[in-house]
């Protein structure tokens, strides 16, 4: 019984010792890249508020689209709806913006414009043309009622994302 027992357990033992994991590992690039072409910049064409027009003395900010594979992002765009940096407010901040088509280098993705989605204060782009295309976002912000807005400095956020589909 007990040669038993310990040829079992040798047994056992053994079919342990030579089990292993083995890993296997991989990194995936994205076929789709963003860059920052031209920051914005808020001008301040009334007391009350700040826009990245450029009648208004803003700069749009422009971002930059590189997709290798067509059909397989998506591009999503999140305007401002808050200051990451400014001077203590005491009233509500009202806030629009708005994502459209600035350049490309396939007219196709001209129809980015009307093909859009948007909600809330974000749009999203199927991005189903490979090539180049740049965004530009247009962003206002206008401080309480009749109130001025405080001296300082503003700076607010344009999030630009690249989804797999």
């Amino acid at each position: 019984m007990l040669k038993k027992t310990i040829t079992v357990f040798a047994t056992v033992f053994a079919m342990n010792s030579f089990a292993a994991e083995v890993p296997i590992t991989g990194n995936v690039e994205s076929k789709c890249t963003i860059y920052t072409d031209t920051v914005g910049i808020y001008g301040n064409p009334s007391p009350s508020t700040l826009s990245t027009a450029s009648a208004d003395g803003g700069v749009q900010p422009r971002i930059r689209y590189d997709v290798v594979n067509a059909g397989y992002y998506k591009a999503v765009i999140s305007t401002p709806t808050e200051f990451s940096t400014s001077p203590v407010l005491n009233d509500s901040v009202a806030w629009t913006g708005s994502v459209s088509v600035a350049e490309v280098t396939d007219p196709l993705q001209s129809d980015y414009d009307t093909d859009k989605v948007e909600y809330d204060n974000v749009t999203e782009i199927d991005l189903t043309v490979a090539g180049t295309v740049w965004f530009k976002v247009d962003s206002t912000a206008t401080y309480g009622v009749n109130k001025s807005l405080p001296g300082g400095q503003y700076r607010a956020i344009v999030t630009a994302q690249c989804i797999a589909n």
